[in-house]
């Protein structure tokens, strides 16, 4: 995509450049700077865990996931490179590991975060309520947000495929 820098009297392009001839690191800096700053691709986001992987039988990790206002997971994989690195193939791969998160996975997960960044607050308080209420609907009950049958069900939507958002690619 082309930059070009408007004057009120011209427009010039921006001359390219790469996050490796800046010096841009992928997590020193770029994840770090999403992770404080989720909003910036996903609004009314939170995230939940960074280089999660709590996976049975792989060692591979989302640099970040969230949870959106409405109980939608995000993922977001960053690369710094232009092909993406077989973005979609990972995008889909991510997408069928965490479709089964419960709410209880979901708050493990963050509680995991918090712990790595040295926070004490309560990651199952810290989901927002109205979050806490779609997840209520979405698993088929009307009870509190601690109905055990409600946490031990996945975080998706029945009536979707594909009950997740990939930040990076909309």
């Amino acid at each position: 995509m082309a930059l070009y820098e408007i004057k009120a009297d011209s427009i010039a392009p921006v001359a390219g450049t790469s996050f490796g001839l800046e010096h841009v690191r992928e997590r020193g800096d770029l994840q770090r700077l999403l992770r404080a700053n989720i909003n910036v691709v996903s609004s009314e986001t939170m995230v939940l865990a960074e280089e999660f992987c709590d996976w049975d039988d792989s060692r591979r990790r989302i640099d970040l996931l969230g949870l959106d206002k409405d109980a939608n997971l995000i993922v977001v994989e960053l690369k710094r490179s232009e092909d993406g690195g077989h973005m979609d193939l990972q995008a889909i791969r991510y997408a069928a590991m965490i479709s089964t998160m419960t709410f209880d996975q979901a708050v493990a997960a963050h509680s995991g975060y918090w712990t790595a960044l040295r926070r004490q607050d309560d990651a199952r308080a810290a989901i927002p309520t109205r979050t806490t209420r779609s997840l209520v609907r979405r698993s088929g009950s009307s009870s509190s947000p601690q109905n055990s049958r409600r946490n031990s069900r996945p975080l998706s939507c029945g009536s979707t495929t594909m009950p997740w958002t990939c930040a990076a690619c909309g």
